[in-house]
């Protein structure tokens, strides 16, 4: 089916819930979600943003000011992964023990609003991946209108760069924080803030993809296959170094590979599906 059919399915449904609260993180799948269901239901559309340590607050504020321009009605709340039982020692299925509090958060804030239809960004591509969030979100009932109507993330980049003009069209694709951190080993405050540095860091520095993967003093990074060339440029790699020093990593060194969407799952057994 082509991409402006499914988009056309796609505001069909979101019309058909009359009201909805989006889960809004300013990434390339909830930012069209959000762009479509704000055009379709107007002052009936609510973005529910949160803050919490493991979101970059440099996506926080990216997300907050995109909202506002477009004068979209929204409440920001903060959920703190954490203080959530079962998730700071990172088992492989901490999303869910993150997405059920969260969801559960948005739902109790849209009731306020009398909005009983919550929704995320999760897309078609998501159903081929290991996600323990999207069990919460089914114990929940959250929809996910674009996994529903069968938009894949090319789908989506498509159509928000022909149809809508968003910013986050060639976004690269974001995860919490907590991603950066090997199953099994602690997810602190202080290993969140290390990360958010080194990537603040590199994002000033003009990358466009990349992961600042924790491994105790050691620093991997994972960098877009076409930018890691930038490593050569004189005096890139002496100031990457010293800023992953600063942060508090002992030593440094680039993934081969590249980036790779859920690369710490490799260290799983086989026959489990790869995350984000």
């Amino acid at each position: 089916m082509h991409h402006l059919e499914k988009l056309t399915n796609l505001k069909r449904l979101i019309e058909s819930f009359q009201s909805l609260a989006v889960a809004f993180s300013g990434g390339v799948d909830s930012t069209l979600l959000l762009a479509v269901a704000h055009e379709v239901l107007g002052k009936d559309c609510l973005a529910v943003i949160a803050t919490s340590s493991t979101y970059p607050r440099r996506e926080y504020e990216d997300a907050l000011q995109w909202i506002q321009c477009r004068g979209i009605r929204y409440i920001s709340l903060r959920s703190e992964e954490l203080d959530i039982p079962g998730f700071s020692s990172n088992p492989p299925d901490r999303c869910y023990y993150c997405k059920r509090e969260l969801f559960s958060r948005i739902r109790d804030e849209a009731g306020r609003f009398g909005i009983s239809i919550i929704a995320d960004g999760t897309n078609f591509d998501d159903t081929g991946d290991f996600r323990p969030g999207m069990r919460a979100a089914r114990e929940l009932g959250v929809r996910s209108p674009l996994m529903e109507c069968g938009l894949t993330k090319d789908d989506i980049r498509l159509t928000s760069r022909e149809v809508y003009g968003l910013p986050t069209a060639d976004k690269q694709p974001m995860a919490c924080m907590a991603s950066r951190i090997p199953y099994g080993d602690a997810i602190t405050a202080g290993k969140l803030g290390q990360i958010e540095a080194i990537e603040d860091f590199l994002a000033r520095k003009g990358f466009r993809v990349f992961r600042a993967r924790h491994h105790g003093n050691l620093l991997r990074l994972e960098l877009g296959k076409d930018e890691m060339s930038r490593i050569l440029q004189e005096g890139m790699a002496s100031e990457i170094v010293e800023a992953a020093k600063r942060a508090g990593f002992i030593y440094v060194t680039m993934d081969l590979q590249g980036f790779r969407s859920g690369s710490m799952n490799e260290a799983l057994p086989r026959g489990k599906d790869r995350a984000s």
